[in-house]
C-alpha cells in the first residue's frame, strides 16, 4: 500500500496574500495617501483632510464627507478584490472611479495598524474597525458624522525590510504633497487641506476654474502665464493651459498629464508637446503644460498596473496627433520670439573726455525686425549716420568682424580657423557654478543683500525642499526666510 505523497502546493492565507499584494499597491507613504485620497473622492467627498506624522512612517490620517459606509460594507471593503466599482470584465473598459481593484485597504491594512470609522449619509449608526498587520481585532458602533475617516499608523511595521528603503521624512512629505496636488488638479470643487507634524503645508478652497487652481497652488503669476486651449480631433479632446513661450524658462516647468479625469503619465505624449512648440523654444526648455484628454470609453485602458499611474491607448498615433494639433493650433497666433526694436550700446569713453551726463554714455539705436545678428560694426555705423560725434575714429575699423549677439542668448565669434558659437546662459550658468562649488570646497564669496528681497510663492513640495535646503543655500550665500503660506523671501 502507497501513501500519497503530501502536496506541495498550497494556498496562501489571506494576510500573507494581502502583504504580497502590498508590495505593488503600497510602495511608500505617498502610496497610502494617494489611495486613501482616491477613496475618499470615490465616495463624493466635496473636503478632504490628510494629517502626516514624521512624512507618513509614524501616522497617516484621512478624513472625508463622502457617503460613508454601512457596517456590512465595511467589513467587506477590507477583503480583497471587494470593490463596489465595477462588477463585470465589461465594466473595466468604462470604469470612471480612481478605484477598482479592490486592493488598497487590505494591502495597506496588511502592513499597518490599520483603524477604520465610517459612518452612511442615511443616518444609521457608524462602524469602528481595528485591524493589526491584516487580522482584524475588533469591531463596533462608533459616532461620527457621515463620511469616512482612516488611520494607518507604523507603515511597514511587519515588513521591516521595506521599511528600511524608506526616505527621510522629508522627502517622504514631499512625495506625498505631490500625490495630493496631482488628485487636486483634477478634482476642482473639492477642498484639501494636508498637514504634515502639525504644520499646515496645503489648504485648497473648491476652486471654480482650472486657472484658479494653479494660482491657488503656485501664484497669480504663474497663471497669468498660460494660455487655455479646448479642441477635438478625430473624436479625442484635448484642454486645459499651456505656457506662453515667451513665458518658459530653462529651469523646466511643471508638466501635468490627466485621461478622463484620471492623472498618468506618458513621455510619448509630452514629446509630441515639445514638437508642437519647437519652433517657438529653444530645444532645450520644457514649457509648463496641464493637459487633460477626453477620450472615448473603450479607448483606453487604465488596468495597466496597480498604481494606475499608467494607461494604454487603442490608438496612440491618434492620441498624439491630437496633443500635438491642438498645442501646435494654439500657438500658431502667438509671436514666438520677442522683437528687436532697439539695441543700446555703450561705448567707454577715453580717460580724458569724461561724460557729462548719462545720456552721453549710451544712444539706442533702431534696428529692423528681421535683424538677428547685430555686429559691432553695424552699430558703430548707424551711429555714425546720426551723430558722428559719438563715435570716435579710433573705433570705427572696417576690417573689424564681430562679436554678434543673436537673440540675447549667443555670441558669434570669429576665430583664425572658423567660428566660435556661446551659448551665453550655459556659459554664465557654468560660471556660477564654479563659484558655487568653491564655496563648498570652503573659499570664501562675496554676498549681497538685495535692497528690496525676492519674495516667492512655491508649491507644497517646493517649499518643503526649500526649508530641506536651507542650510546649503546659506553656505553658498543666499538668506532664505519663511514668508508664511508657502512664501519665502
Amino acid at each position: 500500500m502507497t501513501v500519497p505523497a503530501l502536496p506541495r502546493i498550497r494556498i496562501l492565507p489571506d494576510h500573507v496574500a494581502n502583504q504580497i499584494a502590498a508590495g505593488e499597491v503600497v510602495e511608500r507613504p505617498a502610496s497610502v495617501v494617494k489611495e486613501l485620497v482616491e477613496n475618499a473622492l470615490d465616495a463624493g467627498a466635496s473636503r478632504v483632510e490628510i494629517e502626516l506624522r514624521n512624512g507618513g512612517k509614524t501616522l497617516i490620517r484621512v478624513s472625508d464627507n463622502g457617503e460613508g459606509m454601512h457596517r456590512t460594507d465595511a467589513l467587506l471593503a477590507l477583503d480583497r478584490h471587494a470593490t463596489s466599482k465595477i462588477r463585470s470584465v465589461e465594466d473595466l473598459a468604462t470604469v470612471a472611479s480612481f478605484g477598482f481593484r479592490g486592493e488598497a485597504l487590505p494591502s495597506i491594512a496588511a502592513v499597518s495598524r490599520f483603524e477604520l470609522i465610517t459612518a452612511p449619509a442615511s443616518g444609521d449608526p457608524g462602524t469602528e474597525i481595528q485591524v493589526q498587520s491584516g487580522r482584524i481585532v475588533s469591531s463596533g458602533e462608533a459616532a461620527r458624522q457621515p463620511g469616512t475617516t482612516v488611520t494607518v499608523r507604523s507603515l511597514f511595521q511587519s515588513l521591516p525590510v521595506r521599511a528600511k528603503f524608506l526616505r527621510q521624512s522629508a522627502a517622504e512629505t514631499r512625495a506625498a504633497s505631490e500625490s495630493i496636488v496631482l488628485l487636486a488638479l483634477v478634482n476642482l470643487r473639492v477642498g484639501f487641506r494636508l498637514e504634515s507634524n502639525g504644520r499646515e503645508l496645503i489648504d485648497l478652497a473648491p476652486a471654480a476654474s482650472l486657472g484658479d487652481r494653479v494660482a491657488e497652488l503656485w501664484g497669480p503669476a504663474e497663471a497669468q502665464n498660460l494660455l487655455s486651449i479646448d479642441q477635438e480631433e478625430g473624436g479625442i479632446r484635448v484642454a486645459g493651459l499651456i505656457q506662453r513661450p515667451d513665458a518658459v524658462r530653462p529651469a523646466g516647468g511643471r508638466r501635468y498629464l490627466f485621461v478622463n479625469g484620471r492623472p498618468f503619465r506618458d513621455p510619448s505624449v509630452l514629446k509630441q508637446v515639445d514638437e508642437a512648440y519647437r519652433t517657438t523654444v529653444a530645444p532645450d526648455l520644457r514649457p509648463t503644460v496641464f493637459l487633460y484628454l477626453g477620450v472615448p470609453a473603450g479607448q483606453v485602458d487604465v488596468n495597466v498596473h496597480p498604481s494606475k499611474a499608467e494607461v494604454r491607448f487603442q490608438d496612440s498615433a491618434a492620441v498624439h496627433a491630437a496633443v500635438h494639433a491642438a498645442v501646435r493650433t494654439r500657438l500658431a497666433d502667438l509671436i514666438s520670439t520677442t522683437e528687436i526694436r532697439e539695441r543700446s550700446v555703450v561705448h567707454e569713453p577715453s580717460s580724458a573726455t569724461p561724460p557729462t551726463d548719462n545720456s552721453e554714455r549710451s544712444t539706442a539705436v533702431p534696428l529692423p525686425q528681421l535683424t538677428l545678428f547685430v555686429s559691432r560694426a553695424e552699430v558703430d555705423s548707424a551711429l555714425l549716420e546720426e551723430n558722428p560725434r559719438e563715435v570716435e575714429t579710433a573705433d570705427a575699423d572696417p576690417a573689424r568682424s564681430g562679436p554678434w549677439q543673436i537673440q540675447n542668448s549667443y555670441i558669434l565669434m570669429p576665430t583664425r580657423g572658423g567660428l566660435l558659437v556661446i551659448d551665453q546662459h550655459s556659459a554664465h550658468e557654468r560660471v556660477l557654478f564654479e563659484q558655487t562649488m568653491d564655496r563648498f570646497a570652503g573659499a570664501t564669496g562675496e554676498s549681497q543683500r538685495l535692497l528690496f528681497p525676492i519674495t516667492l510663492r512655491l508649491s507644497p513640495p517646493e517649499h518643503s525642499a526649500a526649508e530641506e535646503l536651507s542650510g546649503l543655500l546659506e553656505a553658498i550665500g543666499f538668506e532664505m526666510e519663511s514668508f508664511g503660506d508657502r512664501t519665502v523671501i
